[in-house]
């Protein structure tokens, strides 16, 4: 691999700090008497050498959990002075007492008891939305009480029943414009109610208010619900890492004006302290000027784990353009250089320059510096692989709705991948569709050569000072033609591998495993060169940036790392995700990097600074599959719920519902020229969807923009173009070739 000059994680990072505006009796804030409500969870600790206010209730809790913390280290010297200065009372740091001390307070702090000197100055962790990652057994845990202190202290068990029927009637007799809005609270609420019944322990209670309202909620909660049921004890919510990231997190509902003002004055008539509290420290009310949005709305952006994303989350900018190409001179084509003129001598003609080389050099206003991250220079290898994707890109074949791809489904070495005992777990395939590699339950990677050409190895390092290093065939003469097979077999995981990823030059293969370690193997000596050693649980999905060096992961720890090859730390974590991160992809321009995640959401990360840019909510399953278009402007997203979405970067804005699938999309894949996207699903179909009619037909203004939702058309049946079945064989990759031919990839299933 290239080295890159200068390294990626001495870019400076800014801290904003803002102040914290006036709160209403919901203690949501105002920002200019519009937008958002309520600041997020610890906002009010960002300012760096602010006091602690006495009587801010999240404040207060924050001082209890550190001074716990420093207790239970022994560093009771410390806890004492941090106890004074704060101006505490004694009793606070009384064992006894330390649990009754912080009941009643506000929103859960984001406590996180690891050793903080083991990250190295190198890595930044960008921990947006209060997020921890499971720690290992013996590791300090987030204490249970302070998380969940805020549920004593409550009023008649008997009365809650009434408190949310009388919600419920209310709601139900209001307006229809305002009725769909005002019904998000009933999910939260009956969440926290229910909680608050069990950790008090009304057991009876909870499990008759469960019973009765459960059946209310929404159908695509109820994969949560489930979990939920299994509380019915006190006990049952200690260490339990899904109570603790829906009690840590507040639930964000976007609301109209009107409609909260009708929830709030209705709350206000009936005194409703019990509904007050859970709104003040459970959730985040983000309030748009405008009229209210209807159902099919609010469905479409529902769903996640933590509510809507904030709107102010998907305000940042972001430079989606494309880096600027380098300019190539193409070499005469062979038939030019054989053809001559009427006196026998050969033609001269002048190289042709790539015309996506020689482009206007005016820079795109929405894409990042050339020099932003540090990128690896270009070889004269990748040079001349760049020449031959220009000459095969002059022979692609146009496609679109008047003509679709042609699609392989390929299956090499049937024997090996038709073998239930095998399980294919993930596959890829090279930029030139030359190599493709298949990772396995059996812990092994197995690499095909697609072309006649053999895979060989390259010699012995006695075999090579034999030869002539001088000679012009050198790169033929180093290979072993004795080692020459179609396939080769990768070991050294030591459980199911779940992701892998080619390089751009084809030298590398990255591997993750369910052993926590990504693997990087060499394809000259199909050895395993380093073993990345991060994550400590299951490692999903890894992926190379589309400049080589730089590799994303993402696992079963909530976090995706950031890596570059000669680095056996990782440059960047990015800590956010209520769950598993089940899949990475990088930016074409390899300044972002997005995350699909078991809590339904899917964040965009910015590789320079760490920061969470963009936050997509709308599925109602994990996601498994993501894609960027070739122009970099919109992401394409599927999940177990079926459901291609796609998103305008940019705007931050969910634009499109593809619907049609019936199982889980495992593979999405735009073509080579963004006209044509491809989903590939567990029901055993690819589709083909019209993108270019998909975001032609879009239409954002300032108003969508500033309510961050459009009315979406349900078009899914004009778009598709094509569907295609398979006979028994759930679809894990697609990748259309430099002449936009599409190779679908998986294992047959008798």
């Amino acid at each position: 691999m290239a080295a890159v000059q200068g390294s990626i994680v001495d870019a400076k990072e800014e801290a904003d700090i803002k102040s914290e505006p006036a709160t209403d009796g919901f203690g949501n804030n105002h920002a200019n008497e519009a937008g958002v409500l309520s600041a997020s969870p610890g906002s009010s600790a960002a300012a760096g050498n602010n006091k602690p206010a006495a009587g801010a209730p999240e404040d207060q809790q924050t001082l209890l959990a550190v001074l716990q913390f420093l207790r239970k280290n022994k560093l009771s010297e410390s806890a004492e002075i941090l106890r004074r200065e704060a101006g505490l009372p004694e009793e606070v740091l009384d064992p006894k007492g330390a649990d009754s001390a912080g009941s009643g307070l506000g929103s859960g702090a984001d406590i996180d008891g690891g050793d903080a000197s083991a990250l190295l100055s190198r890595v930044t962790v960008s921990a947006a939305g209060g997020a921890k990652a499971p720690t290992k057994a013996g590791e300090d845990q987030p204490d249970v009480n302070v998380v969940l202190s805020a549920y004593s202290q409550q009023g008649d068990p008997a009365l809650y029943e009434v408190y949310y029927s009388g919600l419920k009637k209310f709601i139900e007799s209001v307006l229809d414009c305002h009725r769909a809005e005002l019904s998000q609270v009933f999910y939260p609420l009956f969440v926290h109610m229910y909680l608050e019944l069990v950790y008090n322990n009304h057991e009876g209670e909870a499990k008759a208010f469960f019973e009765k309202f459960s059946g209310d909620q929404e159908c695509y909660y109820e994969e949560d619900l489930r979990i939920l049921s299994s509380l019915t004890k006190k006990e049952h919510m200690r260490g339990n890492e899904t109570l603790l990231d829906f009690r840590t997190s507040k639930f964000v509902l976007r609301i109209s004006r009107d409609s909260y003002q009708l929830l709030k004055r209705h709350l206000q008539e009936r005194q409703n302290n019990q509904i007050w509290n859970i709104i003040q420290e459970h959730l985040y009310i983000d309030i748009f000027d405008g009229m209210p949005r209807s159902k099919s709305q609010i469905d479409a952006m529902s769903g996640s784990l933590a509510g809507e994303a904030k709107r102010e989350a998907n305000k940042a900018k972001v430079y989606y353009g494309l880096l600027k190409e380098p300019e190539i001179e193409l070499p005469l084509d062979d038939e030019d250089e054989e053809a001559e003129n009427e006196e026998g001598k050969p033609k001269k003609k002048k190289p042709k320059k790539d015309s996506t080389g020689s482009k206007s050099k005016k820079q795109d206003p929405n894409a990042p510096s050339q020099t932003r991250i540090p990128l690896p220079e270009l070889k004269d290898s990748d040079k001349l692989d760049k020449i031959m994707y220009m000459k095969e890109s002059t022979k692609r074949i146009l496609v679109g709705a008047d003509q679709l791809v042609a699609i392989s489904f390929f299956f090499p070495s049937f024997s090996f991948f038709m073998s239930p005992l095998q399980g294919l777990t993930a596959v890829d395939v090279t930029d030139d569709s030359s190599l493709i590699a298949g990772g396995f339950a059996d812990s092994t990677v197995r690499v095909w050569s697609v072309t006649p050409k053999k895979l060989r190895k390259v010699k012995t390092a006695a075999d090579l000072n034999l030869i002539d290093k001088e000679s012009d065939d050198v790169l033929e003469r180093i290979m072993d033609d004795k080692t020459a097979s179609e396939s080769k077999c990768l070991y050294g995981h030591s459980g199911p591998v779940y992701g892998i990823s080619f390089s751009p030059d084809r030298n590398y293969l990255l591997s993750c495993s369910e052993d926590a370690t990504v693997r990087l193997w060499s394809l000259l000596t199909f050895t395993c060169l380093v073993g990345y050693k991060g994550h400590n649980y299951p490692v999903w999905d890894t992926q190379f940036s589309p400049y080589g060096y730089y590799f994303i992961s993402g696992g079963h720890d909530r976090v995706a790392r950031l890596w570059a090859t000669d680095h056996h730390q990782p440059l960047r974590i990015f800590a956010g995700h209520l769950a598993d991160v089940t899949c990475t992809r990088f930016h074409p321009n390899a300044n972002y990097v997005a995350t699909g995640s078991s809590d339904r959401t899917i964040r965009l990360w910015d590789v320079l600074t760490g920061n969470c840019v963009r936050i997509f909510t709308g599925h109602k399953g994990p996601i498994h599959a993501l894609a960027f278009s070739p122009n970099g402007k919109f992401l394409a997203s599927g999940a177990t719920d079926g459901r291609v979405l796609l998103w305008d970067i940019g705007h931050g804005l969910m634009v499109g519902e593809l619907k049609g699938h019936t199982e889980c999309i495992y593979s999405l894949r735009f073509s080579r020229d963004g006209e044509i996207l491809g989903s590939g699903s567990m029901d055993n179909t690819v589709r083909l969807w019209d993108a270019m009619k998909a975001f032609d037909d879009l239409e954002t203004d300032d108003f969508t923009a500033a309510t961050g939702h459009i009315h979406l058309q349900d078009n899914s049946q004009e778009l598709l173009l094509g569907t295609y079945m398979t006979k028994s064989t759930p679809v894990v990759h697609l990748h259309f070739t430099r002449r936009n031919l599409l190779l679908a990839a998986g294992a047959y299933n008798p």
